[in-house]
């Protein structure tokens, strides 16, 4: 069976892009961990703006949904929140 040249090409473009989703998944749930983890209000707030700003960017870029992104937002300022 053959194999025509676009279908080459677009398997290749679908690993880079797979590479780099599952990459920046990795660090937006690396950076939620990080909020969440903290136990102190000031350690929290270093790491609460970062993740708010790659919660942003991933949904601009359409790696997440606008909602789930909106849902982890709430649950990293009411984690934030709830510190002394």
């Amino acid at each position: 069976m053959d194999r025509h040249p676009q279908q080459i090409k677009r398997e290749r473009q679908d690993i880079k892009r797979r590479e780099k989703n599952v990459a920046d998944m990795s660090r937006l749930r690396t950076l939620i961990k990080n909020v969440m983890s903290a136990t102190d209000k000031a350690t929290a707030e270093g790491h609460y703006g970062k993740a708010i700003s790659v919660i942003d960017k991933s949904i601009k870029t359409g790696l997440i949904h606008r909602n789930t992104g909106a849902r982890r937002k709430s649950q990293v300022t009411r984690h934030l929140n709830s510190l002394n």
